[in-house]
């Protein structure tokens, strides 16, 4: 069922989001660096890798570039017209071709490169490989303000906040919704993702929602909080 309904929104979406995507195509051809297009290997159902398609907002050779995988908030790395699709999310919708195709759906674990699907507890890992990633999904809309807990100038400390802070819990998070998957919750993601993209200040917080959704630690709680 789930799947029936991510072909039928992405190719949807797709059409009716079309006015927007071309005009955004050629404004990349035209600026920065002429690229379109970025493709980065990602951690897929069983396991398997797949190329995530996103509008090109950064450096060509930004993984090999100052904090690599992890981008910050204000990094230098992001081009002039890659800020505003990021800020927007626009930068994330040629992943609809993803979920169309298989690779992705529009909900589920957010699909992550090797360097930081290995940082999850192995438990965790094993739960996220048995779905496809998503679109968006409940670490997604946990974790969307992810750039600016990562703000921080020193890199051994942005490496320990993302590896032992933000990792560990956001696996959880992956876990409960491999564990209570099911087309109820599918669509109440995909309101709280839309929530969560046109109230950014609003803290949507599972762990009220949810009686046994994983608790937010104290230590994660105190770097939101600042």
């Amino acid at each position: 069922m789930q799947r029936f309904f991510d072909i039928l929104f992405s190719g949807l979406a797709l059409l009716v989001l079309s006015p927007l995507l071309i005009p955004v195509v050629i404004i990349l051809k035209l600026t920065g660096e002429g690229e379109i297009f970025f493709t980065q290997k990602r951690v897929g159902k069983d396991g398997k890798m797949f190329g995530l398609l996103k509008f090109a907002t950064m450096l060509k050779d930004s993984p090999n570039i100052g904090t690599g995988t992890i981008t910050t908030k204000d990094d230098p790395r992001v081009l002039p017209f890659g800020k505003f699709l990021r800020k927007t999310k626009i930068n994330e919708l040629p992943q609809l071709i993803n979920i169309f195709l298989g690779d992705m759906s529009v909900i589920g674990p957010r699909p992550q490169d090797t360097r930081c699907f290995v940082v999850f507890d192995k438990e965790d890992q094993e739960n996220i490989k048995k779905v496809r990633p998503g679109l968006s999904g409940v670490g997604s809309i946990v974790f969307r303000d992810e750039e600016s807990l990562l703000a921080v100038d020193d890199m051994k400390e942005r490496e320990y906040i993302y590896d032992h802070i933000i990792s560990p819990y956001k696996g959880k998070c992956e876990t409960w919704y491999v564990k209570h998957q099911n087309i109820g919750l599918y669509f109440k993601l995909i309101w709280l993702t839309v929530l969560a993209v046109l109230k950014p200040e609003k803290v949507i917080r599972f762990d009220k929602m949810y009686d046994d959704f994983p608790k937010m630690p104290k230590e994660l709680e105190e770097l939101i909080e600042k």
